[in-house]
């Protein structure tokens, strides 16, 4: 049996990273999760992360959108710490993209600590979103920005 298979690899990695991406945004979508439908959701956003981290075309600005993506699943799932970690490796890729993913990444770590209760340091993070908000520039991405950092209460 050969160890390559016969088929290409980085279309693989291409199709899995963006489907189960997409798979995993209709999952966050979804208020009404079961049990296994969580399970899945996180199941294909690691999937995703990973098949990125496979792609020799991913730059650090896609795998902070999927570490931030992680992050956000841990959230809906109630895992602050697993959020946290997931945060920091968005927030460490971010760095040097542009405003709009650093503040994202910073909209991971808020959303982590409101899911910890931890309103002191979820206030502090959220500030620093919104002060890289102002330096986006694209107005849709600002209002997507604008709108998720809204909904952190």
């Amino acid at each position: 049996m050969s160890d390559k298979p016969d088929f290409d690899l980085a279309v693989v990695h291409r199709y899995f990273s963006v489907t189960c991406f997409n798979k995993t945004w209709e999952f966050i979508d979804n208020p009404h999760r079961s049990p296994d439908a969580e399970l899945v959701m996180l199941q294909t956003a690691m999937a995703s992360l990973w098949h990125w981290s496979q792609r020799e075309d991913a730059t650090l600005q896609n795998l902070s959108v999927g570490n931030w993506q992680v992050s956000r699943v841990y959230c809906l799932l109630g895992q602050a710490d697993n959020a946290r970690r997931y945060a920091d490796a968005s927030l460490k890729l971010a760095e040097g993209c542009d405003p709009f993913y650093v503040a994202f990444a910073y909209e991971a770590f808020a959303r982590a600590e409101m899911v910890a209760g931890n309103k002191a340091k979820m206030q502090e993070y959220l500030e620093k979103a919104f002060a890289l908000a102002e330096k986006v520039e694209d107005e849709e991405d600002k209002q997507v920005l604008m709108a998720d950092l809204g909904s952190i209460k």
